[in-house]
């Protein structure tokens, strides 16, 4: 990674299982002094991984980009501090393992709303989102301020 220009400490490995398809996390952030880089994987099942840019000033500002991740295909996405990240899960039982530049600090933790309709993520969703408590209550995104500054 280092030879590619990655060059991150990571210090926190988050694992996380999704048992029924449909079922969207995110879109989250840390704030800083917490914010984090992800590395993201699928350590089985199948899910769809989105990444927005929130950096005010950036010239790709809440633009995103998705990539299907599995296990099969063993992909992974490099998510930036500055970023929003979310998922989607393709079939049941999905894990997601991703390593994380920060540790979780519940007072940093944000969210946007993922159907946003000004990001305008396709999901690919067939039916309802089946999603947490804090995701169904998250913001859109022209309600909050951002932490983040693009630092060009």
């Amino acid at each position: 990674m280092a030879e590619q220009g990655f060059d991150y400490d990571f210090v926190q490995d988050n694992h996380s299982l999704s048992a029924q398809v449909g079922t969207v996390r995110g879109l989250h952030f840390q704030a800083p002094p917490h914010a984090q880089a992800k590395l993201v994987r699928c350590g089985r099942g199948r899910l769809f991984d989105v990444a927005v840019d929130i950096r005010n000033g950036s010239p790709t500002f809440g633009r995103w980009v998705g990539v299907e991740l599995s296990f099969e295909n063993g992909k992974q996405l490099m998510i930036p501090a500055g970023f929003l990240h979310g998922f989607v899960t393709r079939e049941p039982d999905t894990e997601i393992i991703y390593k994380c530049t920060d540790y979780y600090a519940p007072e940093a933790d944000g969210a946007v709303r993922f159907d946003d309709p000004d990001i305008g993520i396709d999901w690919g969703l067939i039916g309802e989102a089946i999603l947490s408590d804090k995701d169904a209550a998250a913001p859109l995104m022209r309600d909050f301020k951002t932490p983040f500054v693009w630092e060009g």
